[in-house]
């Protein structure tokens, strides 16, 4: 093995023909040594980088190669006071490494001060890590096999298309598969999991269109949750940005993930990875010591201006990543470009995205992040959608991202939960919802798909748990029941948590389908979180964030309405896809003429809506017609009408006056007993406005039908 001054790019390992370089980014380092280990953990070379070119520390070792095992060592100032915490005896990880080899197990040797001593992380630890301390793994990414495309648009048209009618499915690659039944015992867990027929076929028939991956870059658990005996078990809190997690892979190979795209994509399905670029692992000042903090704290880290010692906490995780950096945020975007081009993913959601547009004045959606994600030829062509808050200060920025960019919309969610629980005075703020919240993104010229509705994600209750309980019961969570969100717009109706009373449970079966009818027939696009389509409960826990276990993953054999909210949900996904008009091009206001698209309000009388009507604070009934042409058909209009009774009683509903439609057809109800006629003649032109037809809706339902017609009168 012989060193020479080798290349400050491509940063972290990259082999060639004669070997591997290493570049390594620190800007107030004063040396830096790379360690190279055999696979019994035992260091095998020592190296002193001899080169530094524009603050990357960079040398090539020649006659090594994939497989080789090392980590860096960086000398420099210990100074905490002035935001420095360069500590040699700590093994570290390159931030650039492409997959890991140990395990992630917290110890006092990672830290880089002493435990107990007065002055806390003042102090200096001297102890050496190496023999706990993962090591990184060189990867070569010259030869790999191809990942199957997938098939994209041909045209502006075609993208648009196929953006509008998204469907998209949240879930957690341990927890999907662990349980199920159909997928080999020794793959449950992982992403070759996920890759499994049954999975694809099931995906497939649900009618997915993509899958959207909780962390699956390497991330670890922090030490008090270890101490607890729980881990991190939904992932935000990453410590290598380039390699699949660890212990999701069956041997470790990057292929396994780059397998389960291309199935995915066989089967037409995008991939979306949740990523988390806001904060590291690391923790705040008296974190451990794996990497960054090592590796130069000053310039990774937002440290306070006035006192260096502390971090920025804007994430509430203990420190922030200091995307304004520009070296860091190279890092970044060389961390998106790889998964994009070597692990062929589809598109990111963005953790506490409102983080990654923080200037020194504050969010601004000309910051640097988004410019530098805009300017990129192949990130701003893949889809991006933002959790648009942080806990810092003004953090919470729905509606505020850059054209381009989707974003995670809470105010639908709340809307909904509210409005089908029966809150008053909820009409105006729902019709603004189910609209697409063109008040809060068309004023940048954004369109509806900028709204990713969702009705629960991974945090939070799950959709059957929103219907059973009033208040969330986090006590596994070892926190006392303190963690979560107290207010969850939730109910029990009567009895919390699991119950044997058969009208019970079919008011919460019937609630289910209300808000995932809801969800599939607003404008924008949906997000639906996997389970909910058969009832999945977490037993009221809305924070399972360290629950690894049973109550977290999806049981696949539980009997809980599973097959018919399952054919439910099935129904409302293809109806969706159906029809274009579910999520039109561009925002709906005034008909500009009769061919316009259309989306109007009528009260339960089939009168159109007036300043009145949306101020009856008591009202709980709502019809909406939504129309558009028939893209096949030039000429001919169709229209979808959705009538809903969040009341706790019945009422009768007329099928209000729509010009040109003589007959509508039911396509969907959730009531418990479903109407008998699946047409309801409206014969508005042979009989006078009073004897339309109507019908009654049983309490806390809604009904869907369709038409097709002219607009014009017969």
């Amino acid at each position: 093995m012989l060193l020479s001054s080798g290349k400050p790019y491509p940063l972290g390992a990259t082999v060639d023909d004669a070997g591997v370089n290493f570049a390594l980014f620190s800007a107030n380092a004063t040396a830096v040594y790379l360690c190279l280990f055999d696979e019994d953990d035992i260091e095998i070379g020592r190296f002193s980088l001899p080169r530094q070119t524009q603050q990357i520390w960079h040398g090539h070792i020649s006659e090594i190669g994939a497989g080789m095992r090392y980590g860096f060592r960086v000398d420099g100032p210990y100074q905490p006071l002035i935001g420095h915490r360069f500590n040699v005896n700590k093994l570290l990880l390159d931030p650039y490494a492409k997959q890991f080899a140990g395990e992630f197990v917290d110890d006092k040797l990672h830290y880089g001060y002493q435990f107990a001593h007065k002055d806390e992380d003042l102090s200096f630890c001297s102890l050496d890590n190496a023999a706990l301390m993962p090591k990184c793994v060189v990867v070569d990414t010259r030869n790999l096999t191809p990942i199957v495309p997938l098939a994209k648009p041909y045209n502006q048209e075609e993208v648009s298309l196929s953006l509008r009618r998204s469907v998209i499915y949240e879930t957690h690659v341990k927890g999907f598969t662990r349980l199920h039944p159909e997928v080999d015992k020794a793959l449950r867990g992982t992403f070759a999991g996920l890759a499994s027929p049954a999975v694809i076929s099931y995906l497939s028939q649900l009618g997915i269109t993509a899958v959207e991956l909780l962390p699956s870059q390497q991330f670890i658990s922090e030490a008090f949750l270890q101490e607890k005996q729980l881990s991190n078990y939904w992932g935000y809190n990453t410590i290598g940005f380039f390699a699949p997690h660890k212990d999701y892979l069956c041997q470790n190979n990057i292929e396994e993930f780059r397998l389960m795209v291309s199935e995915m994509h066989s089967a037409g399905i995008e991939v979306i990875l949740d990523v988390v670029y806001n904060h590291t692992a690391e923790g705040n000042r008296l974190g451990p010591t794996f990497s960054f903090k090592g590796i130069d704290n000053a310039s990774y880290y937002r440290l306070h201006p006035s006192e260096p010692r502390y971090y920025i906490n804007d994430t509430g995780c203990g420190n922030t990543f200091n995307i304004a950096h520009p070296n860091v945020l190279q890092l970044v975007m060389d961390s998106l470009r790889y998964w994009v081009e070597v692990m062929g993913v589809d598109g990111f959601r963005f953790d506490l995205a409102t983080t990654l547009g923080r200037e020194e004045h504050g969010f601004d959606a000309g910051a640097g992040f988004f410019d530098a994600i805009k300017q990129d030829p192949v990130l701003s062509q893949v889809r991006l959608i933002a959790e648009p808050w942080d806990i810092g200060p003004g953090g919470y920025q729905l509606g505020q991202y850059p054209v381009g960019w989707s974003e995670w919309n809470d105010r639908y969610r709340d809307t909904v939960r509210r409005f089908w629980r029966g809150d008053a005075g909820m009409l105006p703020e729902f019709a603004r919802r189910f609209h697409g919240s063109s008040d809060l993104f068309e004023h940048s010229g954004r369109k509806p798909t900028a709204t990713i509705n969702f009705i629960t994600s991974h945090d939070g209750f799950t959709l059957m748990d929103l219907v059973s309980f009033r208040h969330k019961h986090n006590q596994a969570n070892g926190e006392q029941n303190r963690d979560g969100h107290n207010e969850n717009f939730s109910d029990n109706y009567g009895i919390e948590g699991a119950t044997d009373d058969v009208e019970l449970l079919a008011l919460r079966s019937r609630q289910c389908r209300n808000m995932l009818t809801t969800l599939f027939l607003s404008q924008g696009v949906p997000m639906l979180l996997a389970g909910d389509e058969f009832g999945h409960s977490q037993k009221g826990n809305n924070n399972a964030y360290c629950q690894d276990n049973a109550n977290s993953w999806i049981n696949w054999q539980s009997d809980i309405n599973r097959d018919a909210l399952l054919d439910f949900t099935t129904k409302l996904i293809k109806m969706r896809r159906r029809f274009p008009l579910l999520c039109h091009r561009e925002y709906i206001h005034e008909s500009a003429n009769e061919n316009s698209p259309g989306l109007d309000w009528f009260c339960r009388q089939g009168e159109p809506m007036t300043k009145a009507h949306w101020g009856e604070a008591q009202t709980r009934t709502l019809s909406v017609v939504i129309s558009g042409e028939l893209e096949a058909q030039a000429g001919c209009r169709q229209a979808l009408l959705l009538m809903l009774n969040a009341d706790d009683q019945s009422h009768q509903f007329t099928l209000p006056n729509v010009r040109g439609i003589d007959q509508w057809q039911c396509l969907l109800t959730t009531q418990d007993e479903p109407p008998f006629q699946h047409e309801i003649a409206h014969n508005q032109h042979r009989t006078a406005p009073t004897e339309r037809s109507s019908l009654v809706l049983q309490d806390r339902s809604l009904m869907v039908y369709y038409a097709q017609f002219t607009g014009e009168n017969e």
